[in-house]
Formats: C-alpha cells, structure tokens, sequence
C-alpha cells in the first residue's frame, strides 16, 4: 500500500458500514485521517464495526444526522447505495464538501495495474472471467478481482503490489464518486435502463457508466460492446485506444463471433459452443474477457483454458443441480428484463420459468418473444406476477400459476415440466420486495431446490 499523505490530518466522515465501509475507516486512519464513520442502522446490526471501536475511531450509529457536518468534514467518503438525494449527502453536496467512493481511495494507494469493468450486465462474469484469465502461466504477481464483485477494493489495494492486477467491477454509484480513477484498460459491456430510480434519467446512467474512461490517455484502452450503435457512438467518447467486440455485428478488429466461431482481429480463438457457460450474454461476457487477455499479451491456450472449463458465478446463470432429467439453474442476479431476455435465449430446451419481484412501473411486453420462443410454463410470485402474467399470455403461454413465494414456487415448476427441460429461476425483477438482495434470493432458490430433489448443489 502506497503511504500517501493526501489524508494526513484531515477529518474525514465515512457514511454506510458494511464490509467496504469499516474497510475504508481503517484504511484511512492508517494514512493518518481523524474518522468518523457512520451509519444509519443500531450498532446491534453492525457487528462489523467492532474493529473499528478497538482502533480508536469513532462511530455514529442508529441515525444520519444532518448537524454532523457542522464538524468540519474536509472529505467525505459514501457507501455507492446512499443516493445523492440522501438528507446528509444532500446537505454536504450544497456545503461543496467533496465526496468520493471507497473504488477511488483504493486506486490512490494501490501501485498495481488496475483494469475496470462496468455494464448493465455481465460485469461480475466478465471481471471472474478475465482475473482466471490473468493468472493462467503467470510468472510474476497476481490477479485480483474487486469492488463491486464483493470484495472490498481497499483490502486489495492494501496487498496489490506493481507486480499484481486488479480487476475491479465498477458500478455506475462506484463510477459517481471517482475523481482520479485510471484504468489502464476499461471495459464496458453493455448499457440497458438500470437504476433509473437511482439516476434519474436514462442520461445520467449513461454518463455514470462513461466515468469509468475519464481519465484514461491515448496509452490506454477501451473494450466497449459495438451491437449497438448507441454504444459504437459513446465510444468516440473515450481518448483511449478502442478495442470493440460484437457477437451480432460484423466488425474487423477486436474480439468477434462469427459462423459459431470466435476471432480476435481475425486470428480464431475458440468455437462459440466450447466456452462452457450457457447463453449469448456469456459469448459476449467472453468476447469482453478475450479482448483484455489478448491487450494484455495472453495466449489462446491461457484463455481457452478457462473459458472452456469456468462453470459460472453463482446467482449469474448457474447451473445448480440435475434432477430426474430436469436442470435447475440460478440465475437470480436477474434483476431487469433484458437479463432475463438473454437467459432464455442461452436455452434451445423448453424452459419453466420462475419470475417476479419489486415492481418499478413498467411492463414486461418486450419479453414476449423470449416467452413464445422457449417458455413452455411459468410460475410468478411477487409484487409483478400479474404484469407478467399478463405479457406470458400474450405471447400465448397457457400454463400460468402464481404464488405467494419463491418457496411455493419450486415444487410448482417441478411438477410443470418434464424430463429434458430446464427449470429457470430468471426474475426479471429487483428482490426487494420480498428478500434484501438477489443474493438472498438466489440461495434460498438453491436451498429450495435442494429440499426437493434430496441433492446438493453441484461445483
């Protein structure tokens, strides 16, 4: 960890515990910081901050304040959830007190390589893939995945030396709090409408995504997806080298699907069907991956090796467990509808479907084609089982049943299918409404499937 004296001194106000949060406090307090974290919830719920009691930092729990910051904050430090609309965050914004994110503390104290992966979907796939990827035959240093991804940033940092990488997953509340951030290589791997509710505006989302190549040079670069034109166009954005990569577009340099074949700038690399997670979204997730391997001097055999053996991140399109000819995927990290719309479309067997969720305004109409396509029945619970009930009839799907709960939900879709069919857990919806977070969600899916079928989930 590079010993900085940016902090030295300084009183500083972390807001949100958590894992990054207490790792933050620390981090700072070793540069020599006055900390003061904070947090909303009773200290009870925040076992965590326990460490931070025995080094001497201060803690303000069970609250948020406003009048804290008459003590003279010169920086503050913000959990990414925390909105900008936030009473405390509110009121340091119109006092100008800056405010950054625990991403950019742990790129001002780390001297590793850092490359940064943002998207609607795929990121967590995407940085497992290329961190496998980096540390095939490696001579000198390690990889290390971060950030979003559920592992704290700083921690890394504090470890990383200039021999190491880190891969960090980068959400667009991550990317609003970076000031110097510099990726050497910044991946984008799509942008859907997420988090509108967050952001705003569609706009905002997207310039929220952009941050992440901000302050990359024309030494650096930029893999972005080109199957759309809205994404070829932000590209002209960046003042990094462009490397695209495109499953449905035709393209001549980067990383590329063609005839069920994979290219980088027209050399192959691998048959579509070998890489060994399901689903277009994972040729594109790989597509993304391939393109930082070979920028960064890895062989096709390096990558090769793990795309054709790496099974999946859990709650990501996971394969769970097989059962009397059924296979019971997770893919509860699902949390909009273009997730859901390339999870069925990874399927040519018929597919039970279990969906539903917090329902933030709209319809699930543009699932329609994935519905008729694969769907052969559905089972919904939630607070949008009947919106989507009612696009699955739409689309002419006839075995339609709701429940209360996900726990109901399982045995339902099981006695809906039959052998050879896939019982898909693909929620298309936010778990707000019914579990804290689709991690949540995704396990009791899992432990769930496991009561039914007296099986254990499979490595």
């Amino acid at each position: 960890m590079k010993m900085i004296d940016d902090y030295k001194g300084k009183d500083v106000l972390v807001i949100g515990a958590g894992k990054s949060g207490t790792n933050v406090a620390l981090t700072l307090k070793q540069l020599g910081a006055h900390v003061v974290l904070n947090d909303e919830k009773p200290a009870e719920q925040l076992p965590e901050i326990a460490k931070l009691k025995d080094e001497g930092i201060e803690t303000i729990t069970g609250s948020q304040p406003v009048d804290l910051l008459n003590r003279g904050f010169e920086l503050i430090v913000k959990n990414p959830g925390i909105p900008y609309d936030n009473p405390l965050v509110a009121s340091a914004v119109k006092k100008e007190i800056p405010i950054i994110t625990e991403v950019e503390l742990a790129a001002q104290i780390t001297d590793a390589q850092i490359i940064g992966v943002t998207g609607s979907n795929g990121k967590t796939t995407t940085v497992t893939m290329i961190t496998k990827i980096l540390n095939q035959n490696r001579q000198k240093g390690v990889a290390y995945d971060a950030g979003n991804i559920g592992i704290p940033a700083t921690k890394v940092a504090a470890k990383a030396t200039k021999d190491d990488t880190m891969v960090m997953e980068l959400s667009s509340f991550m990317l609003l709090g970076i000031r110097t951030l510099h990726p050497h290589v910044a991946v984008i791997t799509n942008i859907f409408s997420n988090h509108l509710d967050f952001h705003k505006t569609r706009k905002n989302y997207v310039n929220a995504k952009m941050r992440i190549t901000m302050n990359q040079t024309p030494q650096d670069y930029f893999v972005i997806n080109f199957d759309s034109q809205e994404w070829r166009d932000l590209s002209k954005r960046s003042k990094a080298k462009v490397v695209p990569f495109a499953r449905k577009t035709e393209i001549s340099t980067g990383a590329y699907e063609k005839n069920g074949k994979i290219y980088y700038n027209d050399e192959f690399i691998m048959n579509s069907d070998d890489i060994k997670v399901p689903g277009k979204q994972n040729v594109e997730n790989a597509l993304a991956a391939i393109a930082v391997a070979k920028i960064l001097g890895k062989t096709n055999l390096d990558i090769t090796n793990v795309l054709e053996t790496f099974s999946g991140v859990r709650h990501r399109l996971q394969y769970v467990l097989e059962s009397d000819g059924r296979r019971f995927y997770n893919d509860s990290k699902a949390t909009d509808i273009e997730a859901t719309q390339m999870a069925l479309e990874g399927f040519n067997k018929p597919v039970v479907l279990l969906a539903g969720g917090l329902d933030r305004g709209y319809t699930f109409d543009k699932l329609i084609p994935q519905f008729k396509d694969h769907v052969k029945a559905a089972v919904l619970f939630g607070q949008t089982a009947d919106l989507l009930e009612d696009s699955l009839k739409k689309a002419g799907i006839e075995k339609i049943t709701k429940v209360d709960t996900l726990k109901q939900a399982v045995p339902v879709a099981y006695s809906d299918s039959a052998k050879g069919d896939i019982i898909l857990l693909s929620p298309a919806n936010a778990s707000w409404d019914q579990f804290p977070n689709f991690e949540v969600r995704g396990d009791e899916y899992i432990k769930y499937v496991e009561e039914l079928t007296h099986k254990q989930e499979e490595d």
